[in-house]
């Protein structure tokens, strides 16, 4: 079998240290930010010289929590409730034979760190912090849109939820970054076959461990702790 070696080029950081609650497309909760900070030796600004022309970016990225060595022809995607198996090349199931993913998100801005040369804030990622990034891309509305493709089995986004807050909890979340944790609670992070009205939830955001609930279609945040 051909093998191809593939380097990291950079590496992703975000609010969401784990797997749970990550949004399940890119694009869904466009309030969570993300920095893009590169290798050593990928640290040059003239790679990145007229990306501040394009307001999107593609992203080649490792499901670095999903690596596998067998090979499974088919999955069960969560948008069918675990119930059903499609083809894995049918899915953006994470458990591909290269583990590869690819997301559009928005280009923010471009920064300068002292320490770590050239940084990409961008908008609306899927990924986990600390995801390796393969490549970077820049998006072309007039050759990556297709309004006419169809979407199979996922027409839409699904439905996003209710969010309230106990007394006290928002509070403890950063300004900033309430609007980034609403949008992923209102994506119902929970696995589709959980459906438990009285279990709660932890997920790990921001540093935080915030806890919750979901029934009759509204997620109740109950605690915030470290």
């Amino acid at each position: 079998m051909d093998t191809y070696e593939i380097k990291t080029i950079a590496r992703l950081h975000s609010d969401l240290p784990d797997k749970f609650g990550l949004p399940r497309q890119a694009g869904i909760v466009e309030e969570l930010e993300g920095r893009i900070v590169f290798e050593p030796e990928y640290r040059n600004p003239d790679a990145l010289r007229g990306l501040e022309g394009f307001s999107h970016l593609w992203l080649i990225w490792q499901f670095s929590e999903s690596v596998r060595e067998d090979f499974s022809p088919t999955v069960r995607p969560p948008r069918l409730g675990g119930n059903a198996r499609l083809g894995v090349f049918a899915t953006r199931s994470p458990f591909r034979p290269n583990a590869l993913g690819l997301s559009c998100v928005r280009l923010l801005g471009i920064e300068t760190d002292p320490a770590l040369g050239p940084v990409l804030r961008v908008g609306g990622a899927d990924l986990m912090d600390g995801t390796p990034i393969y490549d970077i891309k820049p998006y072309l509305p007039y050759a990556d849109s297709r309004p006419e493709a169809s979407a199979g089995f996922a027409p839409d986004p699904g439905e996003t939820l209710e969010v309230v807050f106990a007394p006290g909890t928002e509070e403890k979340i950063p300004a900033e970054k309430r609007a980034a944790l609403r949008g992923v609670l209102a994506q119902d992070p929970r696995p589709r076959y959980q459906k438990d009205p009285e279990r709660v939830y932890g997920l790990a955001f921001a540093g935080q461990n915030v806890k919750f609930r979901v029934e009759n279609g509204c997620v109740t945040v109950t605690e915030v702790e470290r």
